[in-house]
């Protein structure tokens, strides 16, 4: 949870820190086009009159501001809010995935060559000294080994099980938020599109301002929703993936562990 709150409190000064830069950057261009203005108005104005003027390039952070703004506060937020806590949690379990990535060659012969020269003990120290959910499945199998290697199959099942809650822990979190925000932005459009009916009806006339401003706005809630959906959508299936490529190398190595200690026992 503490790891949850640091993400949290990481995006939400990144979010600051870009909305303070934009701003500036904002502030930045008005004050050159505005230099930029009266400079050509002072040395050519008649120019000016009979050039056609070339409409100056918004940039991309702009327009999307705007129109975050002009989706309205209410919804926006919300869907805002699906985004950010659904990119930490996205975070904290790529950070975790790649702390619990264990090297299981190297693992395997380092328990093996322990095997052989200090027995389960000295394998068992090598678990408990690697990181990872490899090494901690290796050492409940190793610590069952004298009661017969059933026992350690059933214990490095069990203890898997275990492992695999834990690799796939914040992910029904993430789920719900990719489900949630185009459900919010769906709501607000329907919202948006009541209020507009209602203006024309309180305007007496069917207007094409009034239709066409009102269907945009409300667009807008359904346009970011799916937006925030696909962005994490994209972190949803990269974890997934992560998750399946170390099961399977979890179990592949867990069967191997189990053939070096039908060796060792034969010894």
């Amino acid at each position: 949870m503490k790891k949850l709150f640091a993400f949290i409190a990481v995006i939400g000064i990144l979010s600051f820190g870009v909305s303070s830069i934009v701003s500036a950057q904002d502030e930045a261009v008005a004050e050159a086009a505005d230099t930029v203005a009266v400079d050509t108005a002072a040395v050519a104005p008649a120019a000016a009159a009979t050039t056609d003027e070339v409409p100056a390039e918004v940039p991309l952070h702009t327009t999307v501001k705007a129109k975050f703004i002009e989706g309205g506060a209410a919804f926006m937020g919300v869907v805002l809010l699906c985004l950010i806590i659904g990119l930490a949690l996205a975070i904290e379990r790529i950070i975790y995935l790649g702390m619990a990535t264990t090297n299981t060659d190297k693992l395997l012969s380092k328990i093996e060559e322990a095997l052989n020269q200090g027995g389960v003990e000295a394998a068992k120290e090598v678990c408990r000294n690697t990181r990872g959910p490899v090494a901690s499945i290796f050492y409940q199998g190793l610590d069952r080994s004298d009661e017969g290697l059933e026992m350690v199959e059933k214990s490095i099942i069990s203890y898997g099980s275990v492992q695999m809650g834990l690799l796939e822990k914040n992910l029904s979190w993430i789920s719900l938020f990719i489900a949630l925000a185009p459900m919010l932005g769906f709501m607000g459009t329907v919202i948006g599109m009541i209020q507009a009916f209602d203006m024309i009806r309180a305007a007496g006339n069917v207007s094409p301002q009034i239709v066409a401003g009102g269907i945009g706005v409300a667009l807008l809630t359904t346009l970011f929703g799916l937006i925030v959906a696909m962005v994490l959508q994209v972190f949803y299936n990269f974890i997934l993936s992560k998750i399946d490529s170390m099961v399977n190398r979890m179990e592949d190595s867990s069967i191997s562990l189990v053939d070096i200690l039908i060796k060792y026992n034969k010894k």
